[in-house]
Parts: C-alpha cells; structure tokens; sequence
C-alpha cells in the first residue's frame, strides 16, 4: 500500500538531497533545503493560535515561489484541506471562497490584495511569519478526507471548487515514480529544467511539476512578475528543456519564430507541452514544423488531470492522427455515451465519460452527481468519438453552444469549420442574442492574411457546409490577439464584451 501524500515527494527528495529542487532567479534551492523549509512550516502551523486539527480547512495565496510550495507541501503533511488561490482572483470571489478557512496565507505578492478587501473572514497570515522551529514531517493525511480544493477556469460556467482527495493525490501518476512505464521515464527525462511560471493552484501545473521533481529535474521560476514574461526570450535566456504552453501562447511563440527564430537558442527545449483548450490541426502541425519533436498535445480536465496525449512521433507514425487529441494516458479509460447513457460503438460522436487515477471526489460549491457517476466514472462536458486505434476525436463542449431558432450547434464545430481555412489561424466563436432567432453565433478570428484581409464568404460557405447554414456567424470580426483570462485559456467573457463595445 502506498504512503498518503507526499510521502513520495518527501522520500525522493531525501534520497538525492543535494539535487536542485528550484532556482530562483540567482537562489537555488536544494532538495534538502526544501525538506527544511517544509519542516519549519509544519511547526509554524502547528504553532498557530487556530489550533489547526487534521482535516481543517485553510486557504493559500501566494505567488510562485520555493516558500509557496513548501507551506502547502507542510499543510499535508499536517492532513489539512489546502484551499490553493490563482493570483489575480476578484475581490468578490475571493471572500467566498475562503469563508468556510480557518487561515489565509499570503505571502508579499498577495498581501495587497488581501488588504484592499474588508470581508475576508478567516485571520490573514503572512508566510514570513510561518517559519517556526522543525517540526516533524511523517504525513498524518487520512485517505478518505480532501486534501486540495482547486478551482477550474469557468470555461462552462462560475468556477467550480475541484476537490481532491488525500487517496487522489497518492494516485495521481507524476508523483509516484513507482507507477511509471518507460513511456513515462522518457518523457521525465525532458524536464530537467522546467519553467514554472502562473500559478501553483492548477491542476495541470501542478502535474508538470510532479514530473520535474520526481524525475530528479529543477523547477526554474523566472524572476520577472507572469504578465511581463516575454516567449521565446525566458526559454532561449532560462535554457529551458520543459515549457507548458497554453494554445494562445503557442500562436505567440510561433508567429515569433516564424519571423526571427534565429535571435533564441533553444537547443536545451525538450518538452513542448500544450494544454488548456483544443489546438487546430495546422497549428499544430506548424508547431511540428517550427519546433519539432518537442510537441506534446495533452488533453484533460481540472476534475481528471492528464487523460489523452499526442506526440510528433504519433503524428509521424499517424499523420490523420494530427485531427485528435491522443490516445489514452496509462491508466485512463475512455467511454464514449449517448444522451441516455448508453455506450456507444466506436467512430460514433456521443459524451466523452473517462475513469483515471486521481480523479476528484466532487465540487465544493456545485452538486456534481451529473458528472460523476457512483463507479467513478467523470462526464468531461465534451463531445467526441474514439476511433479504431485508440485515438480521441473531439468536436466540441457540451455546454459550450448556442442556440439558434430552438436548435443546438455546437460553439467547437463551428470553429473547427472555420479553423480549416487557409486564411485562419485561430476561430472563436461566442452566442450573443438575436432578436429573429433568439440566439446566433458570433465568430472573432486571427488571420494569416493579414496584407488583403481573410475571405469572409468563403469562411461563410465552410460552415455552412460543414456545420449548416443556420450556425453561419451573424459577425466575423478580425482581431490582433485573442483577450487571454487569467487561466491562460481564451476570454470568451472579454470577446462578447468587444461586441457589447461595437454596438
């Protein structure tokens, strides 16, 4: 039987203690001082006057740093339920979110945030004034209690509070090298220096890290605040061998390169690993191109981690195999349903349902018994279809629609309509209501035709071929960039709110 997490964290950092664990800009911080840090916050907690007992619940706030992810290491240690905040959360959001804490944690980034709110309810602790004298570091987290409430982006809605298990986090795969395959080993050994950079209260992020530091690889955090962080420069200036990469981004890096590939030296770039949201096949294959066999296409969830992944080497082997996002990652299983539950043949689109190590236990502030079935299986919200070689098509969220004269079209379908031309480099499409038939669909591209302009009627035909006529977007606007949420993922909220602008 495995030990609850983190034994697996702490024990591989005890076995090579002198191994880089982060750099920090010019602090580099060894595995054994990270075991130090972690000890001196356990005392601190259990020195706090909230008497914190085993399965309480506290919030922390902090930017990206060694000390950020040392307190939450320390908190389960002490089995608590570690509430983990994104930088740059609304005031509003933030108050409810951390009422039911007994502690919030912030550190200097985040401290000014917390003091322009008058509603915080649980007592603010600053993470300088943690460090307390060692304390012991055996994990005392019970199985069946949660451990880490992460909160998803809100691409189908509020964000929801994930809730992880301490039986999940001993489950999730990057952090028990026990579990790897020499499928797994391999992609390991590409981040010896992963950039860690956003946020620590990430699903996603947090997978990449766990691979970096149970590899034996470092955790490189640039020194300069996210926002102003500039791709390529940080990897070609960090030599970075690792990099998670949300789509927008990708577009940015590529554009880049594209014109003047030859300023950076990315020699050292091993790990190219896109996620977030869907990637269009010629994006893809141009990052194949440019990049090469550095891309990864991951696909997953805040409630799943890591289901699906695509490598260069698959599309190689696979060239059609650039239209999906992957095959399933070791331990993931894949159904694809009908509307009624039924599971249905394969080459047929239905709801995406998978069961992977790992998985959440259920949502904080949302019921979560539409997604979560009693054997543990998870509807992704995503439509697809798995082929005969284990490769997951998707063709859109189930909730991310519009409806038009009473009948649903599905936002992706239209834009992978669009994506498909020539004179597209990016499609997203939002519903805004329409007086004749209550909803219709509005489309915001980034061209590669940027000197003529891109061909709107034949944008137009695509989808009218490909998807219908009815979902032919009532406006196609040209943008420079698509608004960026703090997520990473694309602002749809921000592009409904251009066209409030326009009108």
């Amino acid at each position: 039987m495995k030990s609850t997490f983190p034994s697996s964290l702490l024990k591989t950092f005890g076995e090579a203690p002198d191994v880089p664990a982060f750099e920090y800009g010019p602090r580099v911080v060894k595995r054994s001082e990270v075991l130090d840090l972690v000890a001196r916050y356990t005392g601190g907690l259990r020195a706090l006057r909230a008497n914190l007992e085993l399965g309480d619940s506290i919030a922390i706030y902090t930017g990206v740093t060694p000390d950020g992810f040392a307190v939450q290491i320390a908190a389960h240690v002490l089995g608590l339920r570690v509430v983990s905040l994104k930088p740059g959360i609304s005031t509003a959001q933030l108050s409810r979110i951390v009422a039911d804490t007994k502690i919030l944690i912030v550190d200097e980034v985040t401290r000014s945030e917390i003091e322009s709110s008058l509603s915080i309810a649980p007592e603010v602790v600053g993470l300088g004034n943690l460090l307390g004298d060692a304390s012991d570091i055996t994990p005392q987290g019970r199985l069946e209690d949660t451990a880490l409430v992460l909160f998803t982006s809100g691409t189908t809605g509020d964000p929801k509070g994930v809730e992880f298990s301490y039986a999940a986090l001993t489950e999730i795969w990057t952090w028990q090298r026990s579990a790897w395959d020499a499928d797994t080993e391999l992609m390991g050994a590409r981040y010896g220096r992963f950039l860690l950079f956003g946020t620590l209260g990430s699903v996603v992020v947090l997978q990449q890290l766990g691979l970096c530091l149970i590899s034996g690889g470092t955790a490189v955090i640039p020194t300069t605040p996210f926002p102003l962080l500039k791709f390529p420069h940080v990897l070609s200036d960090l030599r970075i061998s690792a990099v998670l990469f949300t789509v927008p981004r990708l577009h940015r890096v590529l554009d880049i390169l594209k014109t003047d590939a030859s300023r950076f030296d990315l020699s050292h770039l091993r790990s190219v690993f896109v996620s977030g949201s869907p990637v269009p096949s010629r994006k893809l294959r141009e990052a194949i191109e440019v990049l090469g066999d550095v891309v990864f296409n991951g696909y997953g969830t805040s409630e799943t981690n890591l289901l699906c992944l695509l490598s260069a080497a698959d599309t190689k082997e696979h060239p059609d195999a650039i239209n999906t996002v992957g095959r399933p990652f070791a331990g993931v299983q894949i159904q694809i349903r009908s509307d009624s539950g039924d599971i249905l043949p394969l080459n047929t689109i239905g709801h995406v349902w998978v069961k992977s190590p790992g998985s959440f236990s259920g949502y904080t502030n949302e019921e979560s018994a539409s997604v979560l079935d009693p054997n543990g299986w998870i509807w992704t919200r995503d439509l697809g279809s798995l082929d005969d070689r284990g490769f997951l098509h998707l063709t859109g969220r189930a909730r991310d629609i519009v409806i038009i004269n009473a009948n649903v079209y599905y936002n992706g379908a239209i834009e992978n309509a669009l994506s498909s031309h020539p004179d597209v480099d990016a499609a997203y499409v939002v519903s805004i209501p329409d007086d004749k038939t209550g909803e219709a669909a509005a489309a915001f591209i980034t061209t590669t035709a940027k000197e003529r302009g891109p061909d709107l009627d034949a944008l137009r035909e695509l989808v009218k071929e490909k998807v219908s006529p009815a979902a032919v977007p009532s406006v196609i606007t040209v943008i420079d960039s698509v608004p960026i949420a703090p997520s990473g993922k694309p602002d749809k909220q921000a592009l409904i709110g251009l066209i409030s602008k326009d009108t």
